[in-house]
């Protein structure tokens, strides 16, 4: 268990907290535990660590793989972000058949034209160390300016944070991890970096540059680039991973809901259960009402931007 669980402040979690887009439990392929085989391996582990008092599992797939998550065999309940996906099937062309295609070729060749006008094009996988994290530094830069504007705290800001992913990408020497960018005219506009998973690529974080070619969305461009490489992988599934947004909408024919769980252990932790529980509910329920939810987004980057006053 502690190879999977961190414990902090009487809470344990998987490794990674808000940073990791889902979790799984490690398991192999065997029949999945009883609910009470379960809570009798919780009680255990409370007997073991006295300072744990709550579970908080949260974001997990019900299965991977074709492999079902046996913790859900426990109560849980929805998380408040939908996981989204690219099916694959058919290759390219089959994506393409199924999101409207041929509108997205023609913006995907309307874009490097307008590319093309400022310099040369070039889309690559990052190589080497060096190079890894030469792009991971652009990226922090970059996100971190496009969070300070949306009125968002910069979850990579920590330089033990910065130095993980330095050190998670830099040494995969398999290609679990990997980081690709768009560079126009020697400057990089957008960056992604993904894992690879079973069968499907996963997308793990990702930020274009705030410059003359923002409205032309690099992003975008990006991610047919990255999607038309999976198909060509052999990938079955082009994971977006947690979080409801349009871009991922343009795409996505797979939606998946991510369970929690809050397990307790004592009054304690139940109260913390609670807590967490219904503050889940509130969340989702806020988002779910779109209009809502997209009226708070811009009263966050309205109160994020600075004062003005008659000296400016």
């Amino acid at each position: 268990m502690k190879s999977w669980v961190l414990a902090h402040s009487g809470v344990a979690r998987f490794p990674g907290g808000s940073h990791a887009n889902g979790n799984f439990a490690p398991c192999g392929r065997v029949a999945p535990p009883l609910a009470a085989e379960l809570d009798a391996l919780f009680a255990a582990i409370g007997r073991a660590r006295p300072d744990i008092d709550l579970f908080r599992l949260e974001r997990m797939s019900p299965e991977l793989d074709g492999l079902a998550n046996p913790l859900i065999a426990l109560p849980h309940h929805p998380h408040p972000n939908v996981g989204l996906a690219v099916n694959l099937d058919g290759g390219f062309d089959g994506v393409m058949s199924r999101a409207s295609g041929k509108r997205k070729r023609k913006k995907h060749r309307a874009q490097a034209r307008k590319f093309e006008a400022l310099g040369p094009i070039s889309v690559k996988r990052a190589e080497g160390p060096e190079e890894i994290a030469g792009l991971l530094d652009i990226f922090f830069t970059i996100k971190g300016d496009r969070l300070k504007r949306l009125g968002v705290a910069d979850v990579f800001a920590d330089p033990k944070i910065r130095a993980f992913f330095k050190r998670l990408f830099a040494d995969a020497r398999g290609g679990e991890f990997v980081v690709d960018h768009l560079a126009v005219a020697g400057k990089t506009r957008a960056i992604t970096g993904s894992s690879h998973c079973g069968d499907r690529l996963i997308c793990e974080f990702s930020a274009i540059a705030d410059d003359d070619l923002t409205r032309a969305s690099p992003g975008d461009y990006l991610f047919f680039e990255n999607i038309a490489a999976a198909c060509g992988t052999g990938k079955s599934v082009y994971d977006f991973s947690v979080g409801d947004e349009t871009y991922k909408r343009m795409w996505c024919d797979i939606e998946t809901t991510y369970v929690d769980i809050h397990y307790p252990l004592g009054l304690m932790g139940a109260l913390l259960a609670g807590f967490f529980s219904l503050r889940s509910t509130l969340v989702r329920r806020l988002k779910s009402n779109r209009k809502l939810w997209s009226s708070l987004k811009r009263m966050r980057r309205r109160d994020s931007e600075p004062a003005t006053t008659d000296e400016d």
